[in-house]
């Protein structure tokens, strides 16, 4: 994985559109509708994040899905039985001792789509997270829309006609915060932590256990929480 250094330039620069980039943008955003409406006939509200709702695209742009409140798994597992795809792998991941673990149902061997979901209540920081990134419903992206958002170099990218505006956060942090509408502690958060990773390299996450054919998420989340006072700590006091 090439490692994104974090933008510290202040001007803003206009990016339009090729030909090509239009065509990965609506082939992978009319993958991610499928995929959302998949979600929604089963009852499950879901949302796309990051540079698919921002539109700033290229071949190797995740679909990144989720689910924003706690379901039984096995809802999203039969919902997504109806795309006709083998599901590649599931995960637990957890950020860091204090976040709230999610689960991960990845639908193809690069890890270009993905399909996440909290496995108790997110706090009102990591919900703002999505935002920070660019969020869109699944009526958003049936009416084509693009939204405003901060890429993992830290630039923002604000969507025009027939391209989109970008540049970098640093020093901007207030007004971005009332753009994305979100607090400017998130923002510092994510500055913070994507700093780290443009100074140390990618530092991991705090839990990333993969399950078993026939494991549910809720068991192996259990037997997690059996075996680190951490995490049981964490969900307790929700």
């Amino acid at each position: 994985m090439v490692k994104e250094k974090i933008t510290r330039y202040t001007d803003e620069r206009i990016i339009t559109y090729t030909k090509k980039e239009l065509e990965i943008l609506q082939t992978k955003r009319d993958q991610a509708k499928r995929i959302m409406n998949i979600l929604k006939k089963s009852g499950l509200n879901s949302i796309l994040h990051g540079s698919l709702a921002r539109g700033d695209v290229h071949e190797k742009s995740d679909i990144d899905i989720a689910l924003l409140n706690p379901v039984p798994s096995y809802m999203v597992e039969i919902a997504l039985e109806k795309l006709g795809e083998k599901i590649f792998e599931r995960r637990i991941v957890q950020a860091t001792p204090a976040s709230t673990p999610k689960g991960y149902i990845i639908l193809d061997p690069e890890e270009l789509m993905v399909v996440s979901f909290p496995l108790s209540k997110l706090q009102t920081r990591e919900q703002e997270f999505y935002k920070f990134g660019g969020l869109l419903t699944l009526e958003d992206l049936e009416k084509d829309r693009r939204v405003p958002g901060v890429n993992k170099r830290l630039e923002l990218i604000v969507p025009v006609d027939f391209g989109y505006k970008i540049s970098s956060i640093i020093g901007r942090e207030s007004e971005v915060a009332s753009l994305l509408d979100i607090s400017i502690e998130t923002v510092m958060e994510r500055i913070r932590v994507l700093s780290r990773r443009d100074e140390v390299g990618r530092t991991g996450v705090y839990i990333n256990k993969i399950l078993e054919p026939g494991e549910s998420f809720e068991q192996k989340l259990k037997e997690i929480m059996e075996r680190n006072p951490a995490v049981r700590r964490t969900l307790m006091g929700r």
